[in-house]
């Protein structure tokens, strides 16, 4: 594996930019074991206030399991958005599951297991990406995985109506071209992988 696969699920935060807005005050708006919603009160660097509704949830990995030239992907209702999608496996640790691992590299390993059954020898870091920044401290750490193994999967309840498929490079991208993949980090992750392949996605 490569230099930055046994990194931490969030890295640390760099030093504080000079035209940053100062934070003076903060109260939690909301709490549950996935995700706080604070409200910031900000200071900006002319002098006027402000606040700033913060949505913080935990780091996520997201895995491209790469066969030939395709990849294995999930389709699984997504409640907020009322529908069944397709996407690459993602999963975080929170709370509820403080006996998952806490590194990014050993998480996305989990995730790849429990939700197809699929198990790596190969394990590569992409690239972490920002999901929302403009509302949530949330990111994603990337990985691709290769030369796979396939066991039974080990999914949670609430992925019990969870179903997994082999798609040829070519496929998804008609998948993409029709509106029928839309997942915005798996498409992100996408990049970073044909950035990895120098210009391709589907394949050595």
């Amino acid at each position: 594996m490569r230099r930055a696969d046994a990194r931490r699920l969030r890295p640390e935060p760099e030093g504080r930019d000079a035209g940053a807005p100062e934070r003076v005050g903060s109260r939690m708006a909301y709490r549950n074991p996935w995700m706080t919603v604070r409200e910031d009160v900000l200071r900006r660097p002319d002098g006027s206030d402000g606040i700033y509704g913060v949505v913080d949830k935990p780091d996520f990995v997201l895995v491209l399991p790469l066969e030939l030239d395709g990849f294995y992907i999930v389709e699984q209702y997504r409640y907020p958005v009322g529908g069944r999608f397709w996407e690459f496996p993602q999963g975080s640790r929170t709370e509820q599951d403080p006996d998952r691992p806490d590194d990014a590299a050993a998480l996305a390993r989990a995730e790849l297991r429990e939700e197809t059954g699929l198990v790596a020898r190969s394990l590569t870091w992409l690239g972490r990406l920002h999901v929302a920044h403009g509302y949530s401290s949330q990111g994603c750490n990337v990985f691709l995985a290769e030369d796979l193994t396939q066991r039974s999967p080990e999914r949670e309840a609430t992925e019990a109506d969870m179903i997994q498929r082999w798609v040829s490079g070519a496929e998804l991208d008609e998948m993409i071209a029709v509106g029928d993949f839309v997942d915005g980090p798996s498409l992100a992750a996408l990049t970073l992988l044909r950035r990895h392949l120098g210009g391709t996605g589907h394949g050595r």
